[in-house]
């Protein structure tokens, strides 16, 4: 998956939230590990975990880590969300899929990404969903998570999750409302 603008942007919310504190981060949906090797290169203090659910995007990644000389710091797991990721958990970051797999064909400049990386189920929410779910239990009390979704970086802290998770949903909604008459003709 090549990493877009809004993934800087994520990184630097991500480093303003850790500062120069110690922290539990994970980066869920690591793909080629960019944000986790991002993070824990500008925040020594940071114990960077990722996950992904890709065996391939797992193997790009640990050679990536290695290749940054971060393998002391970041542990790439194949694993399904936060799975496998010790708690308690100081930071989340994620660039997961948003794209309803319905309408694959309504993006053609997204041919070349894999599609598990940008496609899921349903509206395309379930991912950020069941994440956010499983932050409410494994955030600190002043944990954080803060995701990449339509080119916007949202940010909560574990108090207001559900706040995020209204805010997904609007910003999905917001998303498909101008595009629902193309995207209707482009999968008809």
């Amino acid at each position: 998956m090549t990493p877009r603008a809004t993934s800087e942007e994520l990184v630097a919310v991500a480093l303003a939230f850790i500062g120069d504190h110690s922290a539990s981060v994970v980066d869920v949906g690591t793909g080629t590990g960019a944000l986790a090797i991002a993070i824990a290169s500008a925040a020594p203090g940071a114990a960077v975990w990722a996950t992904d659910t890709s065996r391939y995007a797992v193997a790009v990644a640990r050679a990536n880590v290695r290749r940054h000389g971060l393998s002391d710091r970041i542990v790439v797991r194949h694993a399904d969300l936060l799975d496998s990721v010790p708690s308690p958990i100081d930071l989340v970051v994620a660039n997961l899929p948003y794209l309803p797999i319905a309408e694959a064909a309504c993006f053609p400049d997204l041919a070349a990404e894999p599609g598990e990386a940008v496609f899921a189920e349903g509206n395309g929410l379930e991912p950020y969903r069941r994440l956010l779910t499983a932050c409410s239990n494994r955030l600190t009390a002043g944990g954080a998570v803060v995701i990449q979704l339509h080119r916007r970086v949202l940010t909560a802290t574990r108090d207001e999750l559900p706040r995020l998770r209204s805010e997904v949903e609007a910003v999905q909604r917001a998303w498909r409302w101008p595009l629902e008459p193309q995207l209707a003709a482009a999968t008809a």
